[in-house]
């Protein structure tokens, strides 16, 4: 069965379990995390396949294996969602964790969820970045966060954007109660999704009425993922 997000003006969303997939790649098993929207959604995203602004129609959360170099990513995102019949605007993200494994958030109007790996944490600003960086958008080693959120209220422009800030907030924050070293990994990718009609709220920010909400959903979420990943 498919897996819908349903929005209905001010009202909790629902993101609901995905449906799984799975493909063999590079001599692997690997999983596949597919949110489909019963109607689109206007999104801001970071991801490789689909990132950038405007309505989509769903969300592929795609395993890769550890060690994943490709610097083609929304390419290979790109033949994925061909594979499984998607058509229409979607977002596509990468990451070796598995994605069965995604863990969840819900606050009134806004919903999360996250695929955490964190065998590859970092400062942003660490004196060697440049030198260590992946290839944009490549899922380089293990480690990768993945975040989707998706609020149940239209967003303005200006909001939206200081909705995927406090987003990596609240990431941040999660991962350091959680004792990693570090503000994230250097592959990390964020959609922040939200109705696409009806009146916009003017503020995103973490003490904005919807992204104090998404801050405290977003952290759970994350949090309970780098647990999680802290065990394994």
């Amino acid at each position: 069965m498919d897996a819908f997000v349903s929005h209905d003006s001010g009202r909790t969303p629902t993101l609901d379990q995905p449906q799984l997939l799975s493909r063999h790649e590079d001599g692997a098993e690997l999983a596949m995390a597919l949110w489909r929207f019963g109607s689109p959604l206007l999104a801001l995203s970071s991801a490789p396949y689909g990132g950038g602004w405007g309505e989509r129609h769903w969300i592929l959360a795609a395993q890769v294996v550890h060690g994943y170099h490709r610097t083609d990513p929304a390419d290979h995102l790109a033949g994925l969602a061909r594979d499984v019949g998607l058509d229409g605007p979607g977002i596509g993200m990468l990451t070796a964790v598995d994605v069965r494994l995604v863990t969840a958030s819900r606050e009134d109007g806004v919903a999360a969820a996250a695929t955490v790996g964190l065998t590859d944490p970092c400062w942003a600003a660490a004196a060697d970045a440049a030198a260590t960086a992946p290839a944009t958008g490549s899922p380089g080693t293990a480690g990768t966060v993945n975040i989707v959120a998706v609020l149940g209220r239209r967003l303005s422009g200006a909001a939206l954007v200081n909705a995927v800030m406090t987003v990596t907030e609240a990431k941040s924050q999660a991962l350091w109660e959680a004792g990693f070293a570090g503000t994230g990994t250097p592959s990390d990718a964020v959609a922040v999704l939200c109705a696409p009609s009806g009146p916009a709220e003017a503020f995103g920010g973490p003490r904005s009425r919807y992204g104090s909400r998404l801050a405290r959903a977003v952290h759970r979420a994350v949090l309970d993922g780098s647990r999680r990943a802290g065990t394994r």
